[in-house]
Parts: C-alpha cells; sequence; structure tokens
C-alpha cells in the first residue's frame, strides 16, 4: 500500500503548527544523515552491573519455566510462528526476507525503504517482528534458568548476524523508531539474562560492533521521536527502549543526557496517553496492555540503576494496573476494543502464558492487589524477574485506590455491565481513538460486546491487518464491522487512510448505572451521522438474565444496518427474528436465545469475501469465519429498534 498524494495533504491537516515544523527538521536531518554515519565514540571501562538480583531465577515457577524451555527449545530447531505464519528458517533467519510473500526489503538508505509499499517490501509486520530479538530473550532466560550455553551461544549468534546484515541507517529496520526502542529494551534483558555466561561481555561491552548498534540506535531515537498527532503508543516505545539502554548501557559520553531525555519523555506521555481512570487513551486495549508493560520494564530499569523517577509514572502504571484488574472478564480477558497488533513490549514467557494474567500478577507484586481484584491462578517467567527490580510500591496505603470495582470509566466512556452467570457486557461510549488521526481507532461508537463465563457471543471482531489488504483493514475497522448501527451504508468516523481518521465521531455517556444489584443500566449516543443522532440504550436485568438493547435513531429517514457479530465458538439458528444461539464451555452445552427488531430483515452472513463481512480475527494476521446477523431496513425518526439477548440455564 503505497499513499497519494491526497493521503499526505488529508495527513498535513491533521497536524498543528509545532508538528509540521518538528517534521520540516527531521526531513533536513535525514537529508544530512545520509552521509557516512559518525564513529561511536571511543568507550573504555565498561562494565554492566545492571544484573537480576540474587533469588531472581530461583523464584520463577517450575511450569513457567517448563513452558520456556519448551519453547527455547523449539527456536533452537527454527520454529517459530509470526501473525499466523509459520516459520522453520529461524535457525539462520534471513533478516531482511518476509516468508509470507516470498519478498526480500530492498536495500539502500533506510528512509528511502518504501516499507508501506507490500509489492516492492514484503510485509513489514513479518519483516520487523524478529528483529525485535523477543525471541532471543526467551533464548536468553532459557540459558539463565537452564545453564545450557547452547541457549547463550545461539543469541550470540544471532546478535553477531543481525548486527553484521543491519550496520546503522541501511535498510529496513532502521526506518520505524518503535522498532529500535523495543529492540534496545530486548538487548538490555538478553545482557542481564546471560550475565552468568562467560561470552557475555564480549558479546556486548567489549565488542565494538555492539557498542557502535547501541550508540547508533539511542542517537537515532534522540533524533526522530514521534511526533504530534504521531506520539501515541510509539513515542512511549521509543522513551522507554532509550532509557532502558541509557541506564542498563550508559558507557557513552551522550548516555546521561539521553537518559535524562528520555525519561522527561516518558513521564509526559506516559501521563499523556492515560486518562485519570487509568484505562488508554487509543482506547485500543492490545495498547494498554503494550504501554503498561514498556512503563514497567523502563522502572525497572530505574530502579535497577538506583535512578529517580517523578511520583507520577508510578501512579500512571499503578491506575493502569488498577484499570486493567476492574474491566477484566471473569476469565481475565479485557475487552476486545481498538485495533491490536499482538506487539508486546517485553517477551520472556513461552507460550500459553497469558498476558493479562501476567501483568495482574506483576501488579500484584508491585503495587498489590486490592480485595476486589480478580484472582490471578498460575505463574510466568517475567514477573518474578521484573518485581526483582522494582522498588514496591503503592502498598502502603498512602495512594488512593478505588474501594470497589469500578464499572464506569466517565473519562473513557467505557462502561461494564456484569450480571449472574459471568455476564459481562463492554458498553462503548467514548472518544473516537486518541490525537488528531485516532490512528488506531475503529468506527465502533455505542457497540457492545457480551460474554458468558469469557465466551465470547456478541463480539468485537477484531483487527486481522494494518497493511497490505486494504479491503480487509476497512472491513474490520468499519461501523458494519462492529456490534451497532450503520446509517446509509457509511461509517460514522471518516477514515483518511489505514491509520488516519478525518473526523471523528462525537460520543456522549447520558447514563451509567453499574452497581444497582437487579438492572445495570448505559445509555450513550453520537454525532457521527449528520442531521442525525443515534442513541442507545443498553440494560442487564439479573432476575431473568437478559440483555435490552434498544436503539433510535434522530433525524430524517435514513437506510439502517444493524449488525450483531458472533463470537467463533456461537452456532446460530436464525428464523425471521429470532436466532437460537448455542455452544460447548467445559464440555457442557450452552444457550440464548437472541430476539431481534422485527421492524428490520434479517440474514446470517458467514466469511463472505465480496466484500467482506461474517469474519473474526482472534489475533494480527489471522482470521476465520464467523457467523454476522444483519438487519437491513429504514428508520424514520420515530420508531425503537429493540434487542434481547436472553441467557438460558
Amino acid at each position: 500500500m503505497t499513499m497519494s498524494a491526497g493521503w499526505y495533504l488529508r495527513r498535513l491537516s491533521r497536524m498543528g503548527p509545532r508538528e509540521v515544523g518538528g517534521r520540516a527538521g527531521d526531513a533536513a536531518r535525514r537529508r544530512r544523515w545520509r552521509s557516512e554515519p559518525p564513529p561511536c565514540p571511543a568507550v573504555t571501562g565498561a562494565r554492566f552491573t545492571a544484573v537480576l538480583p540474587a533469588g531472581a531465577i530461583a523464584a520463577v515457577p517450575a511450569e513457567a519455566a517448563k513452558r520456556l524451555v519448551a519453547e527455547a527449545d523449539r527456536l533452537m530447531d527454527g520454529y517459530a510462528e509470526f501473525f499466523g505464519v509459520d516459520r522453520d528458517d529461524l535457525a539462520d533467519p534471513d533478516w531482511w526476507r518476509d516468508p509470507k510473500t516470498g519478498r526480500r526489503a530492498p536495500a539502500g538508505y533506510a528512509f528511502d525503504v518504501p516499507y508501506r509499499d507490500e509489492d516492492a517490501v514484503g510485509d513489514i509486520k513479518q519483516i520487523w517482528e524478529p528483529s525485535r530479538h523477543q525471541y532471543l530473550t526467551v533464548l536468553a532466560a532459557a540459558y539463565a534458568l537452564t545453564g545450557n550455553e547452547r541457549y547463550a551461544e545461539r543469541v550470540a549468534a544471532h546478535l553477531r548476524s543481525w548486527w553484521a546484515a543491519n550496520p546503522p541507517l541501511r535498510g529496513v529496520h532502521w526506518i520505524s523508531g518503535i522498532e529500535l526502542g523495543i529492540r534496545l529494551l530486548s538487548w538490555v534483558w538478553i545482557r542481564r539474562l546471560l550475565d552468568g555466561w562467560p561470552g557475555a561481555a564480549g558479546l556486548f561491552e567489549g565488542n565494538p560492533v555492539a557498542l557502535e548498534q547501541i550508540w547508533h540506535h539511542q542517537r537515532w531515537l534522540a533524533a526522530f521521536p514521534s511526533r504530534g498527532s504521531s506520539a501515541n503508543n510509539h513515542v512511549i516505545a521509543e522513551a522507554a527502549g532509550q532509557f532502558a539502554a541509557a541506564c542498563a548501557f550508559g558507557w557513552f559520553p551522550a548516555s546521561e543526557r539521553w537518559r535524562s531525555g528520555a525519561l522527561r519523555s516518558l513521564e509526559r506521555h506516559l501521563r499523556g496517553n492515560t486518562f485519570p481512570s487509568g484505562l488508554n487513551r487509543e482506547l485500543a486495549t492490545e495498547y494498554h496492555g503494550l504501554v503498561l508493560e514498556l512503563g514497567l520494564a523502563a522502572l525497572a530499569e530505574a530502579d535497577a540503576a538506583a535512578v529517580p523517577v517523578p511520583a507520577s509514572v508510578r501512579l500512571v502504571l499503578l491506575r493502569m494496573t488498577d484499570a486493567l484488574a476492574a474491566v477484566v472478564d471473569n476469565r481475565l480477558r479485557p475487552p476486545r476494543q481498538g485495533d491490536a497488533d499482538d506487539g508486546y513490549g517485553l517477551v520472556l514467557d513461552g507460550p500459553g502464558t497469558d498476558r493479562w494474567a501476567s501483568l495482574l500478577a506483576t501488579g500484584d507484586a508491585v503495587f498489590g492487589r486490592l480485595a476486589w481484584w480478580p484472582a490471578v491462578t498460575g505463574g510466568d517467567v517475567r514477573t518474578p524477574l521484573l518485581a526483582a527490580l522494582v522498588r514496591p510500591y503503592g502498598k502502603s496505603g498512602a495512594v488512593t485506590r478505588p474501594a470497589r470495582r469500578p464499572g464506569h470509566f466517565a473519562d473513557a466512556g467505557m462502561t461494564i455491565l456484569r450480571g449472574p452467570g459471568e455476564i459481562w457486557c463492554r458498553c462503548d461510549g467514548g472518544p473516537h481513538g486518541f490525537l488528531s488521526i485516532a490512528a488506531h481507532a475503529h468506527a465502533d461508537a455505542l457497540s457492545v460486546e457480551v460474554r458468558h463465563d469469557g465466551v465470547e457471543v456478541l463480539a468485537d471482531p477484531g483487527t486481522f491487518c494494518y497493511h497490505g489488504q486494504p479491503e480487509w483493514r476497512s472491513y474490520f475497522r468499519s461501523t458494519l464491522g462492529h456490534n451497532t448501527l450503520e446509517l446509509d451504508g457509511g461509517d460514522q468516523s471518516v477514515s483518511g487512510g489505514p491509520f488516519l481518521w478525518t473526523r471523528h465521531a462525537r460520543s456522549r455517556v447520558l447514563a451509567a448505572d453499574t452497581f444497582n444489584g437487579s438492572v445495570a443500566r448505559w445509555s450513550a449516543e453520537h454525532d457521527g451521522y449528520q442531521d442525525s443522532v443515534h442513541r442507545r440504550r443498553v440494560e442487564l436485568t439479573a432476575a431473568t438474565r437478559e440483555l435490552r438493547v434498544v436503539d433510535e435513531v434522530r433525524g430524517p429517514r435514513r437506510a439502517v444496518r444493524l449488525a450483531f457479530h458472533l463470537g467463533p465458538a456461537i452456532t446460530a439458528d436464525l428464523t425471521g427474528h429470532r436466532a437460537l444461539l448455542t455452544w460447548t464451555r467445559d464440555g457442557e452445552g450452552r444457550s440464548a436465545v437472541l430476539d431481534l427488531p422485527g421492524q428490520l430483515s434479517w440474514r446470517a452472513h458467514r466469511g463472505e469475501t465480496d466484500p467482506p463481512l461474517g469474519w473474526y480475527s482472534a489475533g494480527f494476521g489471522r482470521k476465520e469465519p464467523a457467523t454476522t446477523l444483519v438487519g437491513t431496513g429504514f428508520a424514520d425518526g420515530t420508531e425503537e429498534f429493540t434487542t434481547v439477548l436472553g441467557f438460558r440455564d
């Protein structure tokens, strides 16, 4: 996907004068940097001191260690999976090749590489992901857990290979700051986890190539921070990686300056990216997890190096953790909202480790759990290692925290209704994403998401892709692609590109009562359709285990499509205006009845491609057919459309 002149004009229109000036300076700097990069300053007497405290490795639960070592052995055999693509070439990877398309990114000056053009480069996510080196942190952790030097030797071989193939400013891996920031964080942890290996110092502080790479990564990040309308999770990753490296690898004349600048940026943008309630302002749950992971990892480096951090950093991370504990369902799964690209800040675990349980376990270790927090079972590798470095905070009672589980987050416009039988319902009445471009938002105003004992009944279909497949990108972020109401065949918000919205629907929550013991209620409206207002009311009645959704459109007569996307585990038998929903949980059959508005004509769609309709994406790069019920008709400004979802025993 290449960007047209029109896209650049639309993108420019979402920038303020300061951002335009900053980007002009970046462009001039990129032209100057075309010449031979300067050499890394001489480094003498460098030592790595940010080691794990004694006993940290011994605190890793046996089952978590077993999972990690199994994954490390799979990686040693060359096998991995990235975004739905199985790899068998990871024993000796080609760092520039996309295995999905078979294309290889072109060489040359980094900023000349057309990374958005899949025809020229391949799938950029497939190329970038292994070079975050998070699979190498897994191998390094396997060495730390077992003492088996074959893991360490493989890590060293791959780092030397990567450094040789990717000299500073050459090629596809020197384009995006988030990649450089996360890669630096991985290198810090690789050095830490290999500390007992005799070759560790020779691989890092005693290696001129490694020193040059570390220095140039930090020089790049200091020169090209994400700016203005792009200062979302990317700038957090850039600041966290730069700060971690400047703390742990503080061997350069500029290290103190880089460290203080990165800390200022991290503090400012953690606050800026987070609502006071603790939810991430992008309103994309995966990025809440990513930012929290990055913040905790940066905090670990600060405490390991005895670098003071502003109190606001710990407070924001505490609030993010409490907010996560508040919104998860009974299986510890958070809402599926907005974009998700399976991005992690720090990977120290094998598959099968629950990301959200891990974050809550770390939150317990660092901040202390509250009485209303859900129970977390099992264990992971990352929590005891982070907790060994981070100074405990929040357990003294000096910080005010919610006395009971919040159900309504007014600043984020998110409301969680809970009912008997582990009924969980998310209602969306929040802003359309973050900053002027709302890059990771979907056109999902007033959408609902409903689960029963963790099973997605009315599901958010997910994301699937970013680049290269514009028709799928458009579908998964469209209004029709969510459990809400569409007017006249258009989206509530206007897209200007795959990460750009030029007009944002404005939502307003009218009422939210989540603590009523008998009936939980929510209502909201949005103005995304000119001359019309869509208003929705949701009621969850405990006694009858019924969820009632009432939609009304105020304004002139409009064509309506009302969509309900069923989770991939749900089978639907649609007869007229009633659908019988069935599924299995833990070997037991479950069912519900969905009574749909009779004024609309209903049809079930599944796995359609022209145009796309009836799909679910469990993760980035993966999609599967799922049933979507769509009702079509007209709204004349006077009637209500009532949907009732009733759960059976």
